[in-house]
C-alpha cells in the first residue's frame, strides 16, 4: 500500500483574520485528495491555544464571530483522517521540547493557512523551523517582509519596483503629536489617501481618506491594529492580482482584476458582500499581462519567496501607470479568494495546486533552504 502524506492543516490564529482562515483551511481539507493524503486539523484559538483533534476546526468555528464568515456560517463537518487523537496545549512551545515525542514531528509536511499578525509573519514559520517539519509557503525572511507593509515597500524599491508614494506613521509619534503629524502628511501627500496598519491583511483597519477629519480618524482607526501605520497616496486605480508558484524558478498565474461592491476593495467587499466583481482573466492587454507576470516574479524574488504568493496591483485609470501594492505570502483559500482561482483559469485546478504546493514544501525542506 502507498504511503499517505500526514499533512498537518494549521488554522485559527490571533490575528483579526481567524475567521477567513478558518474558511481557507476548510476548503483546503475538502480539496486534499483522501488517497493520497491523511488530514491532521490543527488549530489555533483566539486566545493562543493549540488544539490537535479530528474536530479541531469544529470547535474553533464554536468560537468564531459568525458576522466575519461569508454567508454567517461555513461547514463544521470533518475530513481528518482516523486516529488523530485529541492533544490541546497553552504553550506552543511544549510542541518544541517534546523532542521526537512532539505531536508535529510525526507529521510529513504542515500547511500553515494563517492570516495575518502571529501565523504569516515568519513567527509560526520560524516555530517550524526549530521543530524541523517540512511546510507550505515562504520563509521566515519573506513571510515576515510580506506581512510588513512598510518592508514591503522599502524591498520593491530596492529592486527597482514601482511603488506609490508613501509614509509611515508611528503610533507614539500619533499620540504626542497628532497636529503635527497631520500637517506633515498634508505636506507630503494629496487626498484622497489610504491608511493601513503596517501588519494586517485582508484590508482589516484600512481607511480610505479624504480630508483632515477622516486622516485623523483613519490613523486612529490603524493605530489600534499596530503601532506602525502606513500612509499611502489614493489614484484612480484599477485592481490587478496575480498568482505566483514556485520555489528558484517561480512562475505567475494568468491576472486577474478586481471590481469592488463598494468603492475600494475592503474586508467587507473581499468576504461578506459577495457582489464584488472578478474578472479572470483581467481584461488588458497582452503586453500590460505579460508586464504584470514579470513584475509579480521579481516582486516574489525581492522579499526571497517561496512556495506561494498572491501580488496585488494598482493601474492608474488616468495615466495607464502601474504600481505594486502588496504581496501576500499566505493567500487566502476560501471559495472568493483569487489565488486558486486565477491557477484554474491557467490550467491547474484546485486539487493539483494544492498537490503542486506540497510537493514544492517538501522540495524546499530536502533542500535544506530557510
Amino acid at each position: 500500500m502507498t504511503h499517505k502524506v500526514r499533512v498537518g492543516v494549521l488554522f485559527g490564529g490571533q490575528s483579526g483574520e481567524h475567521e477567513v482562515s478558518l474558511v481557507s483551511a476548510r476548503a483546503i481539507m475538502d480539496g486534499l485528495d483522501p488517497e493520497k493524503y491523511d488530514i491532521i486539523p490543527i488549530g489555533i484559538t483566539k486566545q493562543g491555544r493549540w488544539i490537535i483533534a479530528a474536530d479541531a476546526h469544529a470547535r474553533l468555528l464554536v468560537q468564531a464571530d459568525p458576522s466575519k464568515l461569508p454567508g454567517g456560517s461555513i461547514s463544521a463537518t470533518t475530513t481528518a483522517s482516523a486516529g488523530v487523537g485529541d492533544q490541546e496545549t497553552t504553550d506552543p512551545g511544549t510542541l518544541i521540547v517534546a523532542g521526537e515525542y512532539s505531536p508535529l514531528k510525526t507529521l510529513d509536511v504542515i500547511f500553515p493557512v494563517l492570516h495575518g499578525p502571529m501565523g504569516e509573519d515568519g513567527t509560526v514559520q520560524g516555530l517550524l523551523e526549530l521543530i524541523g517539519v517540512p511546510y507550505v509557503g515562504c520563509g521566515v525572511l519573506a513571510s515576515a517582509v510580506g506581512m510588513d507593509k512598510a518592508m514591503t515597500k522599502v524591498a520593491f524599491s530596492g529592486a527597482g519596483l514601482p511603488v506609490l508614494p508613501w509614509l509611515l506613521v508611528r503610533r507614539r509619534e500619533w499620540e504626542h503629536e497628532p497636529q503635527r503629524v497631520l500637517d506633515w502628511i498634508e505636506s507630503r501627500l494629496h487626498y484622497p489617501m489610504f491608511v493601513k496598519p503596517a501588519n494586517l491583511g485582508s484590508s482589516v483597519g484600512v481607511s480610505k481618506v479624504t480630508d483632515r477629519a477622516t486622516l485623523e480618524q483613519g490613523i486612529a482607526e490603524a493605530a489600534s491594529y499596530d503601532r506602525r501605520i502606513i500612509v499611502e497616496q489614493g489614484i484612480p486605480a484599477r485592481e490587478i492580482e496575480v498568482s505566483v508558484l514556485g520555489n528558484d524558478e517561480p512562475e505567475a498565474s494568468v491576472p486577474g482584476e478586481v471590481i469592488p461592491s463598494g468603492e475600494w476593495y475592503d474586508y467587507a467587499a473581499k468576504y461578506l458582500s459577495g457582489s464584488s466583481q472578478i474578472l479572470i482573466p483581467a481584461p488588458i492587454t497582452l503586453e500590460l499581462a505579460a508586464q504584470v507576470r514579470t513584475l509579480a516574479v521579481q516582486a516574489f524574488k525581492a522579499i526571497d519567496g517561496a512556495g506561494l504568493a498572491r501580488v496585488d496591483f494598482l493601474l492608474n485609470r488616468e495615466t495607464g501607470d502601474l504600481y505594486l501594492n502588496e504581496i501576500n505570502t499566505m493567500p487566502g483559500f476560501t471559495p472568493v479568494s483569487m489565488y486558486a482561482m486565477m491557477w484554474d483559469a491557467s490550467g491547474l485546478p484546485y486539487t493539483h495546486l494544492l498537490d503542486r504546493l506540497i510537493d514544492l514544501a517538501l522540495e524546499r525542506h530536502a533542500k535544506g533552504r530557510a
